[in-house]
């Protein structure tokens, strides 16, 4: 009998070594550890095996250890696996079975005594001894593996955390210009900088925006102040309780009429259009519309509202005076749904707005809304309205949405006039490019930016 000694990094792969020069029956004799794995150096373990000088004219023996053992891509976690699993093959191949065991080991010698058994050899401990101590290695070595990962996770949560952090400060510092540019607005701390900025470049009245700003300093929780995600909610909230909209009321006690007027160029007739479709076709019940139109200036208008109304199947009618206004109104009884388009003045054109007023006083309940582009600039804005204000305005329909960088305009006069908002017009097509107003919608829209949900929905 020979002795023979190997090393590797773990003892599974000194045994590896030692079976590749004498067989997988080789027999182990002792197994130790010299170094320790490390972070900054791997371990060296040390095996002596024990070969029959007979054995080695031999031809090979069928393996007992399966061949994926043998496998350089296999892990070291799988060798020692596998040879936890072939324990007992070895020790048949020793001659020792797990009750008793035929083997004696004497220290003088270098001879195994076949006849002279022994309760307990160090050959068995030893080989027992050396896998255990391999699996324990490679199971510590996964905790610290895991120990490590988990701590690298908290590493970079608090770096991104941090990074938040800057790139908040980083708004702060940019948008701290508008403190010097205004000196004479209330005093606003930085953390609000970048949601005073937004609403300023959307066109909102500067006397509005501060009364917001000193309302939400004195009502916002400390909290909330800690960045802008938080300060941007807050602000949300605010502008959404800011403005009013209307519902769309579809249950009609008695038939409606919708008069729509406003300036020219804002798409009344586009958007009387969008209105007649809506209620004809794309509820779920199709109420019978009538459109009368009062605008005999432009030609090019009565062709394109004739054009839709022979798509959809409705009557048209076109006046010129009261008189002939209020019998049209008699033949279109029939209708839940009675559209009047007027002819586009100017806000400066008193006399002209002061004659559409004779319709409206008819002795009809008639729903004025006064169409207006959000393209238009606030002054402006405030200006039409207080020149068709004189015909009893009911409700504000916005039109060109989807043309528009900011919002600010028709939040303040919305907010100064107290008049709701029934519809939004937020692109050309007819007639899906039509929405009933909402808060959130608006806000969204300022604070984000313009979005067709008809075009998301597709």
């Amino acid at each position: 009998m020979k002795f023979y000694t190997y090393s590797g990094e773990t003892a599974a792969e000194a045994l590896k070594i030692a079976q590749s020069h004498h067989g997988v029956d080789t027999l182990v004799f002792k197994t130790q550890e010299i170094r320790k794995k490390t972070l900054t150096s791997s371990g060296l373990y040390e095996i002596v095996v024990a070969v029959e000088e007979e054995s080695e004219n031999k031809p090979p023996k069928a393996p007992l250890i399966p061949e994926s053992l043998y496998d350089e891509e296999l892990n070291e976690e799988d060798v020692v696996m596998q040879l936890s699993s072939t324990v007992e093959e070895m020790r048949k191949l020793a001659g020792v079975s797990s009750n008793q065991r035929n083997y004696s080991f004497s220290k003088n010698k270098t001879l195994l005594d076949k006849d002279a058994p022994l309760e307990d050899t160090p050959l068995e401990s030893n080989k027992q001894d050396a896998l255990l101590q391999a699996l324990k290695d490679e199971a510590n070595h996964k905790k610290e593996r895991e120990k490590r990962e988990v701590k690298q996770e908290e590493e970079i949560k608090d770096i991104n955390l941090q990074l938040s952090k800057i790139r908040d400060s980083l708004k702060l510092i940019q948008n701290m210009f508008w403190d010097e540019k205004n000196p004479n607005s209330v005093n606003i701390p930085q953390e609000f900088a970048e949601i005073y900025k937004l609403a300023k470049q959307s066109g909102m009245k500067s006397s509005h925006l501060d009364e917001i700003m000193q309302l939400s300093l004195e009502l916002m929780p400390l909290r909330m102040r800690e960045n802008s995600v938080t300060i941007k909610r807050y602000f949300r909230e605010v502008l959404r309780k800011m403005i009013l909209c209307r519902p769309e009321d579809l249950n009609l006690r008695q038939k409606r009429i919708l008069m729509l007027v406003g300036p020219t160029g804002v798409g009344k007739t586009t958007t009387l259009a969008k209105l007649a479709a809506r209620y004809s076709r794309m509820l779920a019940k199709k109420y019978k519309v009538g459109i009368i139109t009062l605008d005999n200036y432009r030609i090019g208008a009565l062709e394109q509202l004739s054009w839709y109304a022979n798509k959809m199947k409705m009557s048209i009618e076109a006046v010129i005076d009261a008189k002939d206004f209020a019998k049209e109104i008699e033949a279109l009884e029939y209708c839940d749904f009675i559209l009047v388009d007027t002819t586009g003045h100017s806000q400066y054109d008193k006399e002209k707005i002061a004659g559409l007023k004779e319709f409206i006083d008819g002795g009809y309940n008639i729903d004025v809304s006064l169409v207006l582009s959000v393209t238009t600039k606030y002054e402006d804005m405030k200006d039409i309205y207080d020149s068709f204000g004189v015909l009893g305005i009911d409700t504000l329909i916005f039109t060109k949405l989807d043309e528009s960088r900011g919002l600010g305009n028709l939040f303040s006069l919305v907010h100064e006039s107290q008049k709701p908002i029934s519809y939004l017009s937020v692109g050309q097509e007819v007639p899906m490019d039509l929405k009933v107003a909402t808060n959130e919608y608006l806000v969204d829209c300022m604070l984000d930016g313009f979005s067709n949900p008809n075009k998301e929905q597709a």
